[in-house]
C-alpha cells in the first residue's frame, strides 16, 4: 500500500494550529485541492467528525469523493482519519502536532492509501504517488499559511 508523508514547521502555538486544522469545513476556502466539504456528523464533545469531501486532481481533470472520519486526541495533539466510503480502496492516516517551544509547531502528516484503477501500469501508479504527495504537501502548506496570517 502506498504511503506519503509530509512535515512542516509553523510559526504559531500548537493550540492555534490544532484549532485551525479542526475547522475542516473552511478547507475549500484556502485549499485548492478541496472543491467542497460538508460536515455530516459531529460528536457531542467535538472529537469525532464525519465529513463528505470532493477533491480535485487537476493533473487528471478528475474529482475524487470520499466520506472521512476524523478522531481527535487533543491532549496528545493527534488526529486519526480514515475513509468510511468513497472512491479510494483505502485512505487513512494521522496528523501529529508537536509543540517545539517559542510558539512554533511541527505538523506531521502520514497518509496510507490505495486507489486501484484497472489496467493501470507502473508509470501511472508513480504519477498517482507523486500527485498524492503534492496534495499532502499542499494541504500542510495551506494550514501553515492560514495559521501564520
Amino acid at each position: 500500500m502506498p504511503r506519503v508523508e509530509s512535515t512542516t514547521t509553523i510559526n504559531a502555538p500548537r493550540d492555534r494550529v490544532i484549532a485551525v486544522a479542526r475547522v475542516n469545513e473552511a478547507f475549500p476556502e484556502y485549499m485548492e485541492d478541496v472543491q467542497s466539504l460538508t460536515v455530516k456528523e459531529t460528536s457531542d464533545d467535538g472529537l469525532r467528525v464525519v465529513s463528505d469531501y470532493v477533491g480535485i486532481v487537476p493533473k487528471f481533470g478528475v474529482k475524487v469523493r470520499w466520506t472521512e472520519e476524523d478522531t481527535w486526541d487533543l491532549a496528545a495533539g493527534v488526529c486519526h482519519f480514515r475513509q468510511l466510503a468513497g472512491d479510494y480502496d483505502q485512505f487513512e492516516g494521522t496528523w501529529t502536532f508537536t509543540d517545539l517551544g517559542d510558539n512554533t509547531t511541527r505538523f506531521d502528516s502520514v497518509l496510507d492509501y490505495r486507489l486501484e484503477i484497472p489496467l493501470v501500469g507502473p508509470l501511472i501508479k508513480s504519477i498517482l504517488q507523486k500527485t498524492a504527495q503534492n496534495n499532502l504537501d499542499s494541504m500542510l502548506k495551506a494550514i501553515k499559511g492560514r495559521c501564520e496570517e
